[in-house]
């Protein structure tokens, strides 16, 4: 079977060598995605667990709003 990840290796390869920059290639995918893809990845990845919670919090304080 091919491997279907030969770009996104061969990118990881050249970083783990230090033929490119890590920073560079992370600001380079935040840049090139979608705001909606970077958001879905970051929650994903539960980069924004603090913001979860405060989500929830504002959630229900909106819903009792819509209540009155």
């Amino acid at each position: 079977m091919a491997d279907v990840r030969q770009a996104t290796d061969r990118i990881l390869e050249m970083v783990d060598e230090g033929l490119l920059d890590r920073d560079t290639v992370i600001m380079a995918c935040l840049k090139y995605m979608s705001e909606d893809d970077v958001a879905d990845m970051a929650q994903m990845n539960e980069f924004f667990y603090d913001d979860e919670e405060s989500d929830d919090d504002n959630d229900s304080e909106e819903g009792e709003d819509d209540n009155s």
